[in-house]
């Protein structure tokens, strides 16, 4: 992968925007970084576009009978004869409305269905179908340089518009993390440990970020965004097992060194006052001394919010210092915060808004 290319690498929400804009007209190939969220792609373009179906094909799984066969039951005798074709259903040709097409592991394919797949991946065209016009089609596949098997010929890759995704930045994936029930002490740990979300490109010596996949390196677990959210799985399981379990399933999950690192904040996650006694009694419960507990108790508010508790957690917040104040509420103004309705309109958080005012002068420029 050239340096222009990693240069130009995009988010997932930019290239949803460029699908949604011209992946009725062009195919594009997203190729990206094992476990970054690509095949996510296809929730987040179905959720734009509501009157389109969503159809997944996993190439993986596919060889060249896999695609049509001859409709044999349907057959019927004509002077002359011929033979009729059915589509796979994954293909999504026999709906007939607007459809998002993901053809996943596009790279991974058999080469016979890479070229089966062809037609569909310029024209639109399955067998005798023509897909809506409003149909979108895009692909997606991992970097030949992760050595995973990701081969094309040029004749296909120049038939498809080819972009590169890029790594969630630590910030991203936070932001991501806090609407999707991701584990407080992780949000903590990967914005305190930003490198755990480097690219290997950016690192010629594997040793110098042991935290993530080098090809140079074959490390049994490493950090991914995937890996993350599973590892957060693990540590909202804690209370079911002891700590020498719970070391052992993250090392499994997101590698040795990791887990180890990792593992450091869990234990400061200890000093965490409960949501219960915040709750109750926001001028007594506990305040933690770290900074990276407190982050957590932040990370933890923001996942968890709701109304019943918004005063309460308003009291508490004005016993943290300025830096976690802060940090609050610029997770609130993120742009996809889910529960930012919740405390906007909360009359102690408008209050605490308007005295903190210089909070906000980086959106008067």
């Amino acid at each position: 992968m050239s340096n222009l290319s990693t240069m130009y690498a995009l988010g997932l929400d930019q290239i949803v925007d460029a699908i949604k804009a011209g992946g009725s007209k062009r195919t594009m190939l997203v190729q990206g970084h094992m476990g970054t969220g690509k095949s996510s792609l296809l929730t987040m373009l179905g959720r734009e576009l509501p009157t389109h179906t969503m159809c997944y094909f996993d190439c993986t799984t596919k060889d060249l009978g896999d695609l049509t066969i001859p409709n044999i039951m349907g057959a019927t005798e004509t002077e002359g004869g011929y033979v009729t074709y059915m589509t796979n259903e994954e293909l999504g040709a026999h709906i007939g409305g607007p459809i998002i097409l993901m053809v996943d592991e596009l790279g991974k394919a058999n080469p016979a269905v890479q070229q089966g797949l062809g037609r569909a991946l310029l024209e639109h065209k399955i067998g005798s179908y023509t897909l809506h016009p409003d149909s979108i089609v895009f692909a997606t596949t991992n970097m030949g340089a992760e050595g995973v098997g990701d081969v094309m010929k040029a004749h296909l890759l120049n038939r498809l518009t080819v972009v590169q995704s890029r790594k969630p930045t630590a910030e991203e994936w936070v932001a991501w993390g806090i609407n999707n029930n991701v584990h407080s002490t992780m949000l903590a740990w990967v914005k305190d440990n930003p490198q755990v979300l480097q690219s290997f490109e950016e690192v010629k010596n594997p040793e110098e970020n042991p935290y993530i996949f080098h090809p140079q390196q074959q490390r049994r677990g490493f950090v991914t965004p995937r890996s993350l959210e599973a590892g957060s799985d693990w540590l909202h399981q804690r209370a079911q097992f002891d700590d020498t379990t719970l070391t052992a399933l993250l090392m499994g999950t997101i590698g040795e060194q990791g887990a180890m690192s990792l593992m450091t904040h869990v234990k400061i996650g200890d000093q965490l006052p409960s949501l219960q006694s915040i709750k109750d009694d926001p001028m007594t419960a506990i305040v933690p001394t770290s900074a990276s507990a407190v982050c957590m108790v932040v990370y933890r508010a923001l996942s968890t919010m709701d109304r019943s508790w918004c005063d309460a957690w308003m009291d508490y917040l004005s016993r943290l210092d300025t830096e976690a104040q802060g940090l609050f509420a610029n997770g609130v103004r993120a742009p996809k915060y889910s529960k930012q309705s919740v405390v906007m309109t909360n009359r102690k958080f408008t209050q605490w808004a308007l005295a903190n005012n210089y909070m906000f002068a980086a959106d008067k420029k």
